[in-house]
């Protein structure tokens, strides 16, 4: 079958759509045709989408979302654009349509019911798109389908969950340009391991991945990366939940970048856990080509980790940060601000401990955003009518399972937490905030033009380390 692959993401920098390239060599593996339509640098997305439609004549037309939304308290909402594609696509073929992707995944059966697509897949789509179109084909079989969700009489239904050895499916990392991503982005990104099991009470992404932890085995990363090296791409991120967990794959994974020849020719950045990381696995990091690390800290008040679900406390924060200052990585801490009992002095406590232990960067996130089937979520429903509750902020009418932006912020903080945290960080240039001015302290990536004028200009590597740079 003649599948057309729509990547609807376009923020920039760019960032190249891994997940198309994943589905696409398992598309291609089952004997099907894949074709992809880029619209990250579109000019003109309804003629694209026509000229696409009209010259490759898809049977099946598949549509990643990669965010739902920016994720900050001030962010865009995307899903409206997602069913404006779907709409210009109903218009030009009569092919269904199917979403999938990271942000589908979080909340699918709400994002089915907003855009109104024919199929949608949740979860990882090597396995479910091809088993999808073959059931299209023969007009039979769709109740197999594992991941799939499609409509039933008016209503969305749900195939099982299935979680598939990463080793079963091919990953050539060659249907996506990602060079063309590299020069517009300045990294690509790989996957060592997919789903986590750990305890945060606000993460979607064991929503999202599934909680059963499933690892690449580290040759096949390795292979993953030689093979974008090839393609001129040299500077990478991770794209696992967290990376170091658990923690013996991710020394294993290092091992195999050394023993690959590749650790003097690559450069990569990690998303990781305070804990585990021991002098072993910073030594193991510096070998392997690694540039930089940005560990989720949110808090450096014991109580506040332990209420975020956190299983490491203030003491990891400041043995990670020696670990990191003796080996020369630069790192980064990303902090959660406003998150149940919460208040000034925990902020200060936080913002304290992050120069004590002297942070490269630091990241503060304003407001926790409420994502379904997160523990987050049941209390904020604990708590009663949330329409009529102060301490709730965004899309509080009519939102039930809080598909468009809705975040929380401590009563202690309030409205006035932006500014009470800008005034404990002003004058610091570690510290980054989200904003929607063209400064090199803006955290939010969307339409950074700081950021895509400096890779313009050669800069590579993770944007944090590229902002830090800079300054």
């Amino acid at each position: 079958m003649k599948t057309l692959l729509i990547n609807t993401n376009r923020m920039k920098p760019a960032i190249a759509p891994i997940g198309l390239d994943y589905v696409a060599d398992s598309l291609i593996a089952a004997g099907h045709k894949p074709r992809l339509l880029d619209l990250c640098f579109s000019e003109d997305i309804e003629a694209d989408i026509r000229s696409a439609v009209d010259d490759f004549e898809p049977g099946l037309i598949g549509v990643t979302v990669r965010n739902t939304d920016e994720c900050y308290m001030s962010g865009a909402f995307f899903l409206p654009f997602i069913t404006d594609v779907i709409d210009c696509l109903r218009g030009c073929s009569d092919a269904p349509i199917v979403l999938g992707g990271v942000g589908f995944s979080v909340m699918p059966e709400a994002v089915m019911r907003f855009c109104r697509p024919d199929y949608g897949i949740a979860g990882e789509g090597e396995e479910s798109f091809p088993r999808l179109a073959g059931a299209i084909q023969t007009r039979s079989g769709l109740e197999s389908v594992p991941n799939l969700l499609y409509w039933e009489s008016g209503l969305v239904r749900r195939n099982l969950s299935k979680y598939a050895p990463l080793e079963d499916f091919p990953r050539t990392r060659s249907f996506v340009d990602n060079a063309l991503y590299f020069r517009e982005g300045g990294q690509g990104g790989f996957e060592a391991k997919r789903g986590c099991d750990m305890k945060c009470v606000y993460c979607a992404d064991p929503v999202s991945k599934g909680r059963h932890v499933r690892l690449c085995p580290p040759k096949l990363v390795a292979d993953e990366l030689k093979a974008l090296l090839a393609q001129g791409v040299d500077h990478f991120h991770t794209c696992d939940c967290e990376f170091n967990v658990p923690g013996d794959h991710a020394k294993d994974v290092c091992r195999a970048i050394i023993e690959s020849g590749i650790a003097d020719r690559v450069r990569w950045y990690a998303y990781c856990s305070v804990t585990p990381f021991d002098e072993e696995m910073a030594d193991l990091f510096v070998r392997a080509g690694c540039a930089g690390v940005d560990f989720g800290a949110d808090s450096g008040n014991d109580e506040m980790l332990a209420r975020l679900g956190r299983s490491f406390r203030s003491d990891d924060l400041v043995r990670t940060a020696g670990l990191c200052h003796k080996h020369g990585i630069p790192f980064m801490y990303d902090l959660l601000i406003g998150s149940p009992g919460e208040t000034r002095e925990t902020v200060r406590e936080t913002i304290d401990l992050t120069r004590q232990v002297d942070a490269d960067c630091v990241g503060l996130s304003m407001g926790v955003r409420i994502c379904d089937g997160t523990k987050m979520a049941e209390w904020v429903r604990s708590q009663g009518d949330i329409a009529s509750n102060p301490d709730i902020y965004g899309a509080k009418q009519d939102n039930p399972d809080f598909l468009r932006p809705v975040f929380y912020v401590s009563p202690h903080l309030g409205a006035e937490m932006v500014s009470i945290v800008g005034e404990m960080v002003s004058g610091d240039t570690r510290f980054f905030m989200p904003s929607c001015e063209e400064v090199d302290a803006n955290y939010n990536y969307n339409d950074n033009t700081v950021l895509v004028r400096a890779i313009q200009e050669g800069a590579r590597g993770a944007y944090w380390d590229i902002l830090r740079r800079m300054r």
